[in-house]
């Protein structure tokens, strides 16, 4: 049995990946602002620090797996902290835990990102290129201005939703590049993310109040019916376990088909030779 990490551990996806994993043997050691074994705020420097020590501390400095589920959704007023809790957040504490990782016999690592990396027509580009240079300050101060600029309808209705998109898109990016890489790769350090869609979590409720009839949603749900935080905690689990020795840099949709139905030619895309 192994001790892993979960980020987000009081509710939602987070809650139901840390049952998932405690009920398959496993040891967990939970993360979040509140009924948590580690109280922290991920979206500051100094809670990601204090984190990263206090696990590293339980975990005697060898950890299985990490689970960076915790996150905001559009509906939170502040854009900047989208930003901080959303993607720096999780990529600088798996950067902290990467030695720990490479210290286990097969070191896993899952982050949760969103499809609507892929399905939200408002990636900003700057703000993408400011997170993965590892800009905060300026990504919080460019994410803060953009959400200003955009249509009061669209604030209103979703203040942070270019800032969340372009949050989880970089998260994305951030982990093929990353899955990739010598400190990674060839420490046998297994970097992966999920993509979830419509999922009754309370981060969805919050940003759109009743899920309603699932053929209403605003976008495609071919299967009829949204998901359930243990349908992502059923993936969660699958790639921190010790047999999924041969996936890294990858990114799975777990949208009932969404992202699909949108973007049916999205992937695969031929590499140009141009």
């Amino acid at each position: 049995m192994g001790t892993y990490a979960v980020t987000g551990s009081a509710s939602g996806m987070g809650a139901a990946s840390a049952e998932t994993l405690a009920a398959a043997g496993h040891t967990v050691i939970g993360v979040d602002l509140h009924d948590a074994d580690i109280i922290a705020d991920l979206g500051t420097a100094g809670g990601r620090e204090q984190a990263a020590e206090e696990i590293l501390t339980r975990c005697g400095g060898t950890l299985d797996g990490v689970a960076a589920i915790a996150g905001v959704g559009p509906n939170l007023p502040d854009a900047a902290a989208v930003m901080s809790i959303n993607y720096f957040g999780p990529v600088r504490l798996l950067e902290l835990l990467r030695p720990a990782l490479a210290a286990a016999d097969a070191g896993r690592a899952v982050a949760i990102g969103s499809n609507a990396a892929t399905t939200v027509p408002l990636i900003d580009d700057r703000l993408v290129e400011l997170a993965l240079a590892g800009e905060e300050e300026a990504a919080r101060e460019h994410a803060r201005a953009a959400a200003a600029a955009m249509p009061a309808e669209l604030r209103e209705l979703a203040p942070s939703i270019s800032a969340y998109a372009s949050s989880k898109f970089a998260l994305a990016r951030w982990i093929r590049r990353t899955a990739v890489t010598p400190e990674w790769a060839r420490q046998g350090v297994l970097l992966n993310a999920i993509a979830p869609g419509a999922v009754l979590t309370p981060l969805m409720l919050g940003s759109t109040g009743e899920a309603g009839d699932p053929d209403r949603f605003p976008t495609p749900m071919p299967l009829g019916v949204f998901g359930e935080p243990a349908d992502i905690a059923f993936w969660v689990h699958q790639f921190l376990k010790r047999e999924a020795r041969f996936t890294t840099g990858a990114i799975l949709y777990v949208d009932g088909g969404t992202d699909a139905a949108m973007r049916p030619d999205g992937t695969p895309t031929a590499m140009s030779l141009g």
